[in-house]
């Protein structure tokens, strides 16, 4: 199954990154990494997130959360779509 990221969700990971690495450069290195690796691992299985009940469309969009992150993303056929990534504390709603 193909993965494509969105913008939206590229700018997270950079924003997300940068934020950690102002006070720990080699932590928020691993986190990137860990991020990537559990984003990856939806190719493989995408229905492995909890569907999100407030969206459109809840079959497609689904949230799998990595400690306190959260990755928001849509099943479709031939691709899983990474839409956003965040924190638990921000606020979620703008991505629905």
């Amino acid at each position: 199954m193909k993965l494509v990221y969105s913008e939206e969700s590229v700018a997270d990971l950079v924003r997300l990154r940068a934020f950690i690495a102002e006070k720990d450069p080699l932590s928020a290195a691993r986190l990137a990494t860990e991020l990537i690796a559990r984003i990856e691992n939806l190719r493989l299985f995408p229905t492995m997130g909890r569907a999100v009940e407030l969206a459109p469309d809840p079959k497609v969009i689904r949230d799998a959360i990595f400690g306190k992150y959260v990755i928001r993303y849509a099943t479709h056929a031939e691709a899983v779509v990474i839409l956003r990534i965040w924190h638990h504390y921000e606020d979620r709603m703008q991505s629905i």
